[in-house]
């Protein structure tokens, strides 16, 4: 199925939104959350979008990812607050890591089926682990 790309604005107006949010004019609530504060809702929306898989209900799909994306960009605001990293590092290192990891892809290697590359995938996060 070809879609089209995604609506090249919405990141930067969710982004928007919460910086608003969290602004001396926004939402009390907002504005107070920290990490640790939004951890058990960071497992509440993943618990619900996991429940809307398992339904296989699209738009109940739909929403879940959105409000697990809302609480996602809101962790990073609150570390880009505190100068700890932001959205563009963790978008950076996801990129990089997917393509490290999928060179069979990405690169000049092969892979032969699913199990072959679960190994690869697995030898690269090892040895990723190594140098860290």
């Amino acid at each position: 199925m070809n879609q089209p790309a995604p609506h090249p604005d919405r990141l930067s107006e969710l982004v928007a939104i919460i910086r608003r949010l969290r602004s001396g004019t926004g939402c009390p609530w907002d504005r107070k959350q920290t990490g640790p504060s939004l951890r058990k809702y960071l497992l509440e929306e993943a618990r619900e979008l996991a429940e809307a898989i398992d339904q296989e209900d699209p738009d109940h799909i739909r929403e879940e990812t959105g409000d697990l994306f809302f609480i996602l960009v809101m962790l990073c605001e609150i570390y880009r607050d505190q100068n700890s990293f932001t959205l563009e590092d963790a978008l950076a290192g996801i990129c990089e890591k997917m393509i490290r990891r999928h060179p069979h892809v990405f690169g000049d290697m092969s892979v032969d089926s699913e199990e072959e590359q679960r190994r690869l995938w697995q030898a690269i996060k090892t040895e990723e682990k190594k140098a860290a």
